[in-house]
């Protein structure tokens, strides 16, 4: 079960806050503070990292259960995600960005769900911000690499468009491809990690509380409340994944609109 983050004190129900995203240093150097976010962002790259490493060591013609495993999370990202969207050869070129940002996301997801840590990694903006930025800069990237001197141009200043209505639709362009792109890239996978924090954190406290606190005929609300928490977890896995789904394959999306003929 999740820890729970509100307190109970003075007999009172005390819901979850946005100051759960601030929580205290567990050590500090200088004015660096290294937080239970921090480590949730270093349990989940290590997890993440040892999980590649022992599946993908001793490779086998008959894998193993754990190998399978492995294989079928980079064959979902290189077939469903670089693939589909970009075509075996650019696929393959961006494919080792798409399944890093694809499972650093996944795994950092789910830290969101795990007992004694419960907030996930990208709960706090830095991490899909960075993300965001990254995505951002290969769209660039790539749309310059294919067409050094018509990037720009053909982004901002569509073929089709009469000559008058630039001064509409270029600024519109703008503010849409370069602006707007990298805003809801973040915005996204972070409201969607808050929420669901939110949303976990409020369902177990009020099973604390009902149980321990209020007792009596409000036990009965303690295992509805438990119950919607449990069901909530299991919800919190599928967002996980649809998260880290969504955010690879806009920014596959977006690297193909670059790289695309007219470009």
């Amino acid at each position: 079960m999740l820890i729970v983050s509100a307190e109970e004190t003075e007999g009172a129900f005390h819901p979850p806050s946005i100051l759960d995203f601030f929580p205290p240093a567990i050590f500090q150097i200088g004015s660096f503070e290294f937080t239970r976010i921090n480590a949730a962002q270093l349990l989940a790259t290590a997890v993440l990292v040892i999980l590649l490493l022992v599946g993908t060591r001793n490779m086998k013609v008959v894998p193993g259960r754990l190998q399978s495993v492995v294989e079928m999370g980079l064959d979902f990202v290189r077939v469903n995600i670089a693939h589909d969207i970009l075509g075996r050869k650019d696929g393959n070129r961006f494919l080792p960005l798409l399944t890093t940002m694809f499972f650093m996301i996944l795994f950092m997801n789910l830290t969101g769900i795990v007992p004694g840590i419960n907030i996930a990694g990208t709960s706090v903006i830095a991490v899909p911000l960075l993300l965001a930025v990254i995505s951002y800069v290969t769209f660039i990237y790539a749309g310059i690499k294919k067409s050094p001197g018509g990037f720009f141009k053909n982004a901002l200043f569509p073929s089709g468009v009469p000559a008058a209505l630039y001064i509409i639709v270029t600024p519109l362009e703008f503010l849409s491809t370069f602006i707007i792109r990298p805003v809801t890239l973040t915005l996204r996978l972070l409201m969607n990690m808050i929420v669901g924090h939110l949303m976990l954190v409020l369902f177990f406290s009020a099973t604390h509380f009902f149980f321990f606190t209020a007792g009596g005929w409000w036990t009965p609300l303690g295992v509805g409340t438990l119950a919607f928490g449990l069901a909530f977890t299991l919800f919190e896995v599928l967002v996980a994944f649809l998260q880290a789904y969504v955010f690879t394959i806009l920014t596959a999306v977006y690297i193909q609109l670059a790289v695309a003929e007219e470009h």
